[in-house]
């Protein structure tokens, strides 16, 4: 079974600690994570964590399961990229002086569309969304124009046709742990994509 890439989500109850609990159950099965987001959701007291790894599903399925485990955790799932719509957001930060000494930056900064963020003497920062392989091909563009620093954020994506989630999370919030399996199976009646 080959590696490809996947991403995990995770609902958890807001307690201090879990994101350590999570990463050492990725550092022991020796998981590199690529990316990582978490934020609160729609439901108070419920936050999500969006993991991208490398691995193949079978070692994805088992740890999710593993994830679950874990007292604060509500559901733990994972996707491929064909089933979620996501982005992630850059910050370039670029000389000032060659952003108004050369028009051609600033086309091509409308090209990627990216906008100013902050504009100081020395520098200006401008930000763009996308997918990985966009936000690098501007960091490419940028550099022969004094390209002072680059940072991207982890991903964040919403599963497609999950119209009902909102309910099911509260029904994971209510349940014991460990009442849910770690499939993508209980979403299946609703969206074709998460059946396994």
């Amino acid at each position: 079974m080959s590696k490809k890439e996947f991403t995990l989500t995770v609902y958890t109850e807001n307690q201090v600690g879990i994101l350590t609990r999570i990463a050492i159950i990725f550092s022991r099965r020796k998981i590199n994570v690529q990316s990582l987001n978490t934020s609160p959701t729609e439901v108070e007291s419920v936050h999500r964590f969006t993991i991208v790894i490398n691995e193949t599903e079978e070692e994805v399925r088992k740890l999710c399961s593993q994830i679950e485990k874990q007292v604060e955790v509500l559901k733990a799932y994972y996707n491929t990229e064909d089933e979620i719509v996501w982005q992630e957001l850059a910050l370039y930060k670029v000389s000032t002086d060659a952003i108004t000494e050369k028009a051609k930056v600033e086309r091509l900064l409308r090209e990627f569309g990216a906008r100013a963020v902050a504009i100081r003497k020395d520098y200006t920062v401008f930000e763009t969304t996308g997918h990985r392989e966009e936000t690098d091909k501007l960091v490419k563009v940028l550099e022969p124009f004094g390209l002072i620093e680059f940072v991207r954020s982890g991903r964040v994506a919403i599963l497609k046709g999950s119209h009902d989630f909102h309910e099911r999370l509260r029904e994971f919030e209510k349940s014991e742990p460990g009442e849910e399996s770690a499939s993508n199976e209980y979403l299946g009646q609703h969206d074709e994509v998460f059946t396994m």
